[in-house]
């Protein structure tokens, strides 16, 4: 937003502006077909000078305006409404207001008073194929299998040359850093047994990291894509846990490295052995058979060269390739995360990114029309989402950088390496106010579909970054506002194994901790029970999963905002809304109308309170009425209500 805005509050602006975003409260379809005709609607506050609006489509790249009607008023607010037309397989659209307020536009990124602004943020919808509705916002958990759970069976079986045998309870990085081979033994047969444990958390969709066999714990270096490791128990313990995540109604979904493999993976070696084989189409040779480019240019992880159609059909396409392979019986996993998907395709001039996407995407709707696509991406994912590929993207442009900022404790020896998700800053995480966040957080949102948003998985952390515990100085409280944002932002909250115990690390190595099941005192039962708690809200809540996200009021340190969408889809006129409020630190009062609400239900967290005589209102300059809603104004806080 540009201006001045309408409502102030002590804790900073509310954003009392109109109002759109790509939910089923402002579009009839999320997924339209191509020649569809959409319902949109726009959200216009009562007195702030908007008198008339129009919504500008892009139609073959040139704009076309259609004058929006009012289809409800009250006193305290506008709701205008048009058709529009799925005019192009992704249709961007803005809207254009005018009156008193003078001239301006409604993009992704909010109300742009008295300028232009580009189509970069404008709102999109696409009709290519859309995600499984199970996606949508589901809660996610993954799993590291070496580090997750050991069955007695591991006992019986010998470590490889490779590996560093290490007991379940050694520290990670012990014997001299060997973090790659550090072997613990964990199986799949362990992470079956521990279902119940997810169950306990609410988890939806099990996230497995690599399967496969390879020459490192992780196993993004594999050796084949045809077998589990044996260390793992074999194809049969894969089997067997996806079976028994079924039975628990859990989704399992793999991890598979479509930029690399490992140097020693079956095709490469081939590929090095004879210059003339198949393989050595798979692979970029500068000079065959001992320079050729590696991810990164880590020798052992030897880039794929997705111009060959013999790599395109082992890998992609049908439901005998890898990628239909294990989606199908017996194993029948739910999706995939594809590894960099970002770098997937690209080398140089070469850029076979979005073809490759769309050939998993066309392999998977052959063989599991309902199984979930999604890609690694550091930063902004938004240009691959708008295709018929990924269905969403691990959101750390949108969630975990913008949240670190925020609430990291920012000691530039917290993170080893002083690394902050990439870059190496000299003071480690930056800090940021709440206002730079929520803007990074609107310019990421705007970027993509609606529906890519909600597909899209938030994390806190991952097997590739510092536990966010560490990130946040071990500040319990702070940790919990950030565990409330992962629970209530749009997409699904991903956990990695050992957050919900408080298990801290100051990089991906370090975090990558083995669960301490025979050590209960290593537990954080605060920790643990507010991850139960947020989980439980989250499952059960149509505005969480899938709702609009609309801003209220947006501070130094504290950020307000709701979520909502129709309570049930039977009965669409019922409304669920959740009200979320959380701060870094304390701040002054924020309120909101009276009217804003009626009633409320708590959450988590404290009540909001009445305010019944304005002038007691410190802070709020002159904005408090009687019976407006003066929210907590502690910190570090996080609150959440569900409101009517």
């Amino acid at each position: 937003m540009d201006e001045t805005p309408t409502h102030a509050s002590g804790g900073g602006e509310t954003w009392l502006e109109p109002h759109h975003d790509g939910s089923e409260r402002y579009v009839s379809t999320m997924s339209p077909a191509l020649g569809d005709t959409v319902g949109v609607r726009l959200r216009v506050p009562a007195g702030i000078g908007v008198d008339r609006a129009s919504v500008r489509v892009l139609k073959d790249a040139e704009p076309a305006f259609t004058t929006m009607t009012v289809e409800s008023q009250t006193e305290h607010e506008t709701w205008w409404a048009a058709d529009i037309e799925q005019h192009n397989p992704v249709t961007s659209y803005r809207f254009y207001v005018d009156g008193a307020a003078g001239y301006g536009w409604v993009n992704g990124t909010g109300w742009h008073r008295h300028r232009d602004v580009t189509d970069g943020a404008d709102f999109l919808l696409s009709s290519h194929p859309a995600p499984p509705g199970w996606a949508l916002g589901a809660n996610v958990y993954q799993v590291f299998p070496d580090r997750f759970g050991r069955s007695a069976a591991a006992d019986g079986r010998t470590a490889p040359a490779w590996a560093v045998p290490s007991a379940w309870d050694e520290r990670v990085g012990k014997r001299n850093g060997d973090y790659s081979f550090q072997y613990y033994g964990g199986d799949l047969d362990g992470v079956a047994e521990h279902l119940d444990h997810l169950a306990d958390l609410s988890v939806e969709v099990l996230y497995l990291t690599p399967f496969f066999p390879a020459r490192s714990a992780h196993r993004y270096d594999a050796s084949s894509f045809l077998d589990v490791d044996p260390l793992l128990g074999g194809e049969e313990a894969l089997v067997r846990l996806v079976e028994a995540a079924h039975a628990r109604g859990l989704k399992v979904i793999g991890d598979l490295t479509t930029n690399h493999t490992g140097n020693r993976h079956e095709w490469f070696r081939r590929a090095q052995a004879d210059a003339a084989a198949p393989e050595a189409t798979y692979y970029y040779f500068r000079h065959h058979p001992a320079d050729y480019v590696g991810w990164l240019d880590v020798p052992t992880l030897p880039k794929l060269d997705w111009r060959s159609q013999r790599l395109r059909d082992a890998l992609l396409r049908g439901p005998d390739s890898v990628v239909g392979r294990w989606l199908t019986a017996p194993v029948n996993l739910d999706g995939w995360r594809i590894d960099v998907a970002n770098m997937t395709g690209r080398y140089r001039d070469v850029d076979e990114a979005h073809s490759v996407a769309e050939e998993i995407r066309a392999t998977m709707r052959e063989v599991r029309p309902d199984a979930w696509l999604i890609a690694e991406h550091g930063h902004n994912a938004s240009p691959d989402l708008m295709g018929a590929g990924w269905h969403g993207t691990m959101n750390y442009a949108g969630f975990t950088r913008p949240v670190w900022t925020w609430l990291g404790n920012h000691d530039p020896d917290a993170l080893t390496d002083r690394n902050y998700l990439g870059i190496p800053t000299v003071y480690g995480v930056p800090t940021f106010s709440g206002r730079a966040v929520a803007a990074a957080i609107r310019e990421v949102t705007a970027s993509m579909p609606w529906r890519s948003l909600l597909a899209s998985m938030n994390k806190l952390d991952s097997h590739d970054t510092a536990r966010f515990i560490t990130v946040v100085g071990d500040d319990v409280d702070r940790y919990e506002v950030g565990l409330v944002m992962l629970f209530t932002m749009p997409g699904g909250p991903m956990v990695f194994a050992g957050a919900e115990t408080g298990a801290g690390g100051g990089n991906g190595e370090l975090g990558r901790i083995p669960m301490p099941w025979d050590r209960p005192q290593a537990w954080d039962e605060r920790v643990l029970t507010l991850h139960r708690r947020l989980a439980e809200v989250r499952t059960t809540s149509p505005a969480l999963r899938e709702g609009g996200l609309r801003w209220l009021a947006i501070g130094e340190d504290s950020l307000t905002y709701e979520r909502e969408a129709p309570a049930r889809r039977e009965a669409p006129e019922r409304l669920e809304r959740i009200l979320v409020h959380a701060a870094r630190g304390p701040h002054a009062p924020v309120e909101l109308p009276p009217w804003w609400f009626e009633e409320f239900e708590v959450l988590l967290g404290d009540a909001p309170e009445r305010v019944a005589d304005p002038d007691a209102a410190s802070g709020a300059s002159g904005a408090s009425e009687p019976g407006a809603w003066r929210l907590p104004a502690g910190g570090p806080q996080a609150h959440v209500w569900r409101v009517r």
